[in-house]
């Protein structure tokens, strides 16, 4: 009898763990909401056809809504009285953006099917369709995440990589998230477009040596060494709106923007996998695509938890 109660209490372990694996799918809108996808895809199209840098922006909502408490849709909170969010988070004060496109998406989405579809999945389809829209692969998003009621501002501030991290950082931040490194290393291409401040760089520019120093120099133009913090360049130097595998080139050359980004082409464990993506396109994408579904698969909300926010920015 011990040895069939500790095989049913396997089978129960076994099956908990395949119905966690199993609580997003591809069709989950399907029969609820079958123009959900489409109502996202458009209103993406248009935001990035007015704003190229857009597409970046949205991609990186979705990294930093990841990345704290799983993908949730708290970076999407604004403060209120019994609430603080993580808009003033140091990673996302005066950087993350792409709040207003999200409440264009919510409303045009609630327009065909109202309280079905999550913010949360509007963010994790946004980042595919930006992606698309730029030149770059395509995934299936997998769907159902439901919404946070809460956010949190020291996780916010605690797991979102900084710029001046180095590898075995970077390494161990993806990895607190369930992320390999070549998770990482693919995922950190998405710095094949958008644009950093000033503040997040000059430090590399300035005082370090594993910088190409013609490129050094240019930067410098617009990044004094004092001041001029909000100043933007972009994070690829050959082609920043359009998604490729140049920002592999860019690290072999030494003009990586961040000095996160350089750490991955520095002599270092992450330099084969640099190599390889900026040799084969094919490969990135590939690589990159699958790393976004792994990221999209954090921890999410699903069945009774959280909630469907009908406003992005506040809970019901």
């Amino acid at each position: 009898m011990r040895t069939s109660s500790f095989i049913a209490c396997i089978a129960l372990v076994v099956l908990c763990s395949t119905l966690a694996n199993a609580q997003l799918s591809s069709t989950f809108y399907d029969t609820t909401c079958p123009k959900a996808l489409s109502t996202v895809k458009a209103a993406v199209k248009a935001a990035v056809a007015n704003e190229k840098r857009m597409g970046a922006s949205l991609l990186r909502l979705h990294f930093h809504d990841c990345f704290v408490n799983g993908c949730d849709g708290s970076i999407l909170l604004d403060d209120s009285s019994s609430l603080t969010g993580e808009k003033t988070a140091r990673p996302n004060a005066n950087s993350v953006r792409g709040f207003d496109v999200v409440d264009t998406i919510k409303s045009n989405v609630e327009a065909v099917c109202s309280g079905v579809v999550s913010c949360a999945d509007i963010v994790a389809i946004a980042a595919r369709d930006s992606v698309v829209e730029l030149g770059g692969p395509s995934w299936t998003v997998q769907l159902g995440r439901r919404d946070s009621k809460t956010a949190s501002l020291s996780g916010a501030n605690n797991n979102i990589p900084a710029p001046t991290s180095s590898l075995s950082a970077l390494i161990s931040s993806f990895s607190n998230q369930g992320l390999s490194t070549k998770d990482m290393i693919a995922l950190s291409g998405a710095h094949t477009i958008g644009q950093a401040r000033c503040t997040n760089f000059r430090t590399h520019i300035y005082n370090e040596t594993n910088i190409n120093s013609a490129y050094a120099t240019s930067v410098k133009a617009n990044c004094p060494s004092a001041g001029g913090d909000n100043n933007l360049s972009p994070l690829d130097v050959q082609t920043p709106t359009a998604f490729d595998n140049k920002y592999y080139a860019n690290l072999q050359s030494q003009k990586g923007l961040l000095h996160s980004d350089q750490e991955l082409f520095n002599g270092g464990s992450a330099d084969s996998q640099v190599t390889t993506y900026s040799n084969n396109q094919n490969t990135f994408f590939s690589d990159f695509a699958a790393a976004m579904v792994n990221m999209g698969n954090i921890n999410p909300l699903t069945g009774s938890s959280g909630e469907v926010r009908k406003n992005c920015r506040k809970p019901n």
